[in-house]
């Protein structure tokens, strides 16, 4: 089974619920995605969000129907993280655009990072993305992959106690910067860490994912395909039965579902400019999660691959 064939049965899966079935599955989605609090904070975000640099970057080839309508199907199931990342002025504008249409403004919790050298430069990154997306408030600044952080850091603290960054976090996204990341939780407090984790890349359940919990920060996770690497591996592998007794019925849910078992990370950042891909993703969240022994099952079966 390849990846895109999963991906197919899903759907027709979807299509095939006789209508008790349906709307079963319809009450479940109004019921809300699954949500984890925010260490520290009062307030939750919904497990599965989207990572928008690929589809946002196609949007000036593409045009604003696949953005639109992907951010719209995570809405729909009750999602509402949107990562971003410097891109080009039209492109951010057109985003912008996008995410305060009535349908999607308020709904969306957006991140933004600095991914530039220089005091300066990474407050104009700030600004742009206050200008571009709308919004005087920024939900999560971030610095991308520790760039420049000891310049960085007091710039986003300084954002955060004017009231102009709700929360503020560090990203990395290879395992050749986990030491520094977990340098750098040990000296600083963010309100937020960004890290690879999948299936595939287990890393960051050594360290990172229990000091992150142990430092009360909340987690948000990238790659957890490994950017099109995990389908490509398992493109001619089968899923196999048993992962139907945690509910996923496709690799994307299989490797979802690994993650979303581990209580430290707060949500995962799924990257895809299809809807129905999103889709997909997004009922990862719902039902029955891996226990130890499953995933267990479930790490010998990819290692033997």
């Amino acid at each position: 089974m390849t990846h895109a064939t999963s991906r197919r049965d899903f759907l027709a899966l979807l299509a095939a619920l006789p209508a008790t079935g349906l709307a079963a599955d319809v009450a479940l989605a109004q019921a809300g995605m699954p949500s984890r609090r925010i260490p520290g904070h009062a307030e939750s975000l919904p497990v599965i969000g989207l990572g928008s640099s690929k589809v946002v970057e196609e949007s000036a080839k593409n045009g604003d129907g696949p953005l639109r309508q992907v951010l719209r199907t995570l809405v729909a199931h009750g999602g509402k993280v949107v990562d971003t990342w410097p891109r080009n002025p039209d492109n951010d504008a057109r985003f912008g655009r996008i995410i305060n249409e009535p349908e999607l403004r308020d709904k969306l919790f957006v991140t933004t990072k600095i991914d530039r050298v220089g005091k300066d430069a990474g407050i104009e990154q700030l600004r742009q993305a206050q200008r571009l997306y709308g919004r005087k408030v920024l939900d999560l600044a971030q610095i991308f992959s520790l760039t420049d952080v000891e310049t960085h850091w007091p710039t986003l603290r300084a954002f955060k106690d004017a009231g102009e960054a709700r929360y503020i976090g560090v990203t990395v996204s290879e395992p050749r910067r986990h030491a520094d990341l977990e340098a750098f939780l040990r000296r600083e407090k963010p309100d937020f860490i960004q890290t690879n984790y999948s299936i595939t890349e287990r890393q960051s359940e050594d360290r990172i994912l229990p000091l992150a919990a142990e430092r009360g920060v909340g987690v948000l996770i990238n790659r957890p395909f490994m950017n099109g690497t995990y389908f490509r591996r398992l493109e001619k592998t089968p899923l196999p039965p048993w992962a139907a007794e945690f509910g996923a019925v496709s690799w994307a849910q299989f490797s979802l579902k690994y993650i979303l078992a581990n209580q430290a990370l707060t949500a995962i950042l799924t990257e895809t400019g299809d809807p129905e891909h999103m889709e997909e993703n997004a009922r990862a969240a719902f039902g029955p999660l891996p226990d130890d022994a499953a995933r267990a099952k479930m790490r010998a079966f990819m290692d033997a691959l």
